[in-house]
């Protein structure tokens, strides 16, 4: 008896100290499993926010993104130029060389802007994967270390699918859906890992030259990430080889000049169809920075609809081409798309559905993503004029008449295309919605240095219906002088460095202070208001009629009076416009040209149009306000190189799902020089 008790005794004692045991392990593992939670929760939420923010911009149309296979040519390099050889008549013991191969190792460098500085790579090229790659970040601020881990994935993604590894089999898109595409990532500050690595979704390829491909960003001097113009937008990146393991070290001041910098990089990489590999060189040196400050692209939403998936398709493409200022036009006097949070009224009477409108939401969506690819989103609403429906409610709600002369025809006589409107410019309650839509936009897009106020073509008859003993110059620039001091309060009562208008007959009457606003330039490139603007001290954005206006040259679009703007500009045309150079400014008045801005007005454009009105005439102006190179050639001529580089960066576009224009027959991009 006394023997069974002490064994009851000894097996209740030994299940408790397993029972002990078994707590304690699981507690250790939970405190395991939280810790590495813990230390990778910033790239659990990078892949999350990708995720939701960038794989609707991943082309699901195959067939019309990829550059079909020419296994029938090989290329080979005779004085700087590619020169296309029958493979099948004279290839049977040499090694094929596809087109891109040659375009990228035969000649000058091959990236779009072309840098400021002299760049140099070398004849050497290597042969890899998109899993190769591995990130090293080397920044002591927090929040740009997040920004770049987005602007890296970034990069992997558009790699990926640039190696055609979305296209791998039947069932790449599902895997895509189950799994998201990451390369291996290192850093120090976060990641409690020996070396800090974790590895890649996707199948091994491990029949290239490298081990790993290193890139390593380093941003050190600042952890401004609120655009301004006065961000530094300067990089350097050095490609060094040991052994198998290739080194990108790209070096900047700032975010945005390390997001430039992987813009570079991602044009030193190519895709070798006859080696199913991406390529890159074994070195290269590139010190870069750009000429002017702004370098913009309007799109206007209200004329037509365009979804946010498109907006941040074009956006991607800016990022590529290192434009910085995406000029959102989003209302006019067709439509008021956007959903005011204190005025919802706007868009219930102004936009064209229900489905055709901007939330909040979307509009935070688009702004989050531009600042992964280094672009800032400038909001507009144009007013005084270019105001009509959405304005029209004032009434029922006891606010009077917002808007004046809206719908009025004969429409001639009251603004310069149907339909008219125009603001009211002495209804105090309309100067306060304009401030309530200002602190919205502000408080979507963050702290900015620079804002639009419109101003554009302001009809004087129609208020003179109104105020015909009115000073109508002076009203128009009371207004705009409200409309400033309603910004100002908006903005918590500081005054944005930097408010732009549109030039007009009214921008030269000098009511408005040159010290703060800013002219962007729409009129001919001769007229004489180009000289008279910067004579009287004002900051000017030039966006030329007659070379920068993307919308010309389709015609007519209405059976009487003027209505179209022609001829067609031409990539050409928008490269080589240098009005700076034209006009002879001397340089003080050089310095009052913050840069230039593509227009695209959308009376003849939907979205089945947008990517081939813009691209890549956009990236000719990209490269002439990038770098503005220096142009001994004659004025109307392209030098061959300058065919060389859009062809190839065209290409790359294409390959992304932009689906831009076609530049000349494909005989004459496989065949270099012999069209010019």
């Amino acid at each position: 008896m006394l023997l069974l008790r002490r064994l009851r005794y000894l097996f209740k004692m030994s299940l408790a100290v397993s029972l002990r045991r078994a707590l304690l392990l699981l507690l250790s593992g939970a405190i395991f499993i939280l810790t590495v939670l813990y230390w990778n929760q910033g790239v659990i939420k990078t892949q999350s926010y990708n995720e939701a923010q960038l794989r609707p911009h991943i082309q699901k149309d195959h067939s019309s993104i990829l550059i079909p296979l020419e296994k029938s040519w090989t290329y080979k390099c005779d004085n700087d130029r590619c020169v296309r050889v029958n493979y099948h008549r004279n290839g049977a013991n040499v090694k094929r060389v596809s087109f891109i191969s040659c375009s990228m190792t035969c000649g000058d460098i091959n990236i779009w802007p072309h840098p400021t500085s002299k760049s140099q790579v070398s004849s050497h090229t290597l042969r890899f994967s998109v899993e190769d790659l591995q990130l090293r970040l080397d920044t002591p601020h927090h929040d740009v270390r997040r920004r770049l881990k987005l602007a890296f994935d970034v990069l992997v993604r558009q790699l990926r699918q640039i190696q055609r590894l979305e296209y791998a089999s039947p069932h790449a898109e599902a895997m895509a859906s189950a799994s998201e595409p990451s390369a291996k990532s290192t850093d120090a500050a976060e990641s409690p890992l020996a070396g800090g690595l974790f590895s890649s979704t996707f199948g091994s390829h491990r029949s290239g030259d490298l081990d790993s491909l290193h890139v390593k960003l380093s941003v050190h001097e600042s952890d401004e990430l609120n655009f301004n113009l006065d961000n530094d937008e300067s990089y350097e990146l050095v490609t060094s080889l040991d052994h198998r393991r290739l080194i990108v070290h790209i070096r900047a001041k700032t975010f945005f000049g390390a997001r430039h910098g992987l813009s570079t990089l991602q044009q030193l990489i190519w895709y070798d169809d006859e080696e199913r590999l991406l390529r890159t060189y074994a070195s290269s040196v590139v010190n870069d920075a750009p000429k002017f400050r702004y370098r913009g692209l309007m799109l206007d939403t209200s004329r037509h609809f365009f979804s946010v998936d498109a907006i941040k398709r074009t956006i991607s493409a800016m990022g590529l081409a290192k434009l910085n200022r995406f000029h959102w036009h989003i209302t006019d006097a067709q439509s008021f798309p956007y959903i005011s949070r204190h005025y919802p009224e706007l868009a219930e009477h102004g936009a064209y559905s229900d489905s055709e409108t901007y939330s909040e939401q979307d509009v935070r969506e688009v702004n989050e993503y531009a600042k992964i690819f280094g672009v800032q989103v400038l909001l507009e609403i144009d007013a005084p004029a270019h105001a009509g429906n959405g304005w029209d409610w004032g009434p029922k709600r006891g606010l009077g008449e917002l808007s004046l002369c809206i719908n009025q025809q004969p429409w001639s006589f009251y603004c310069g295309e149907p339909p008219c409107g125009q603001l009211n410019p002495k209804n105090n309650h309309t100067y306060l919605i304009l401030q309530r839509l200002y602190e919205e936009f502000l408080q979507l897009t963050g702290p900015t240095d620079i804002f639009h106020l419109g101003g554009d073509e302001v009809n004087l008859d129609c208020w003179a219906q109104y105020f015909n003993d009115t000073d109508l110059r002076g009203l128009w620039c009371d207004f705009m002088l409200q409309s400033n001091a309603r910004l100002k309060v908006a903005n918590g009562n500081v005054a944005p460095k930097h408010v732009v208008v549109w030039s007009s007959a009214l921008t030269n009457t000098k009511c408005l202070p040159n010290s703060q606003f800013v002219v962007q330039v729409w009129g001919g490139s001769t007229w004489q208001e180009n000289y008279d603007l910067l004579d009287n001290g004002y900051n000017i954005i030039f966006s030329h009629v007659d070379a920068w206006y993307l919308d010309c040259g389709f015609g007519s679009w209405r059976a009487t009076g003027e209505a179209a703007c022609s001829p067609y500009r031409t990539w050409q045309n928008v490269y080589k416009h240098r009005p700076w150079e034209r006009m002879r400014l001397d340089k003080k008045r050089r310095k009052q040209v913050l840069g230039g801005e593509a227009c695209l007005w959308t009376e003849q454009v939907d979205e089945g149009q947008l990517d081939n009105r813009l691209w890549p005439r956009v990236a000719a102006l990209a490269e002439r306000l990038w770098s503005d190179p220096n142009d001994d050639h004659d004025f109307d001529i392209v030098p061959p190189e300058v065919f060389r580089r859009i062809s190839v960066f065209r290409n790359r576009l294409v390959e992304l799902g932009i689906k831009a224009e076609a530049l000349f027959p494909k005989y004459c991009a496989q065949n270099p020089g012999e069209c010019i």
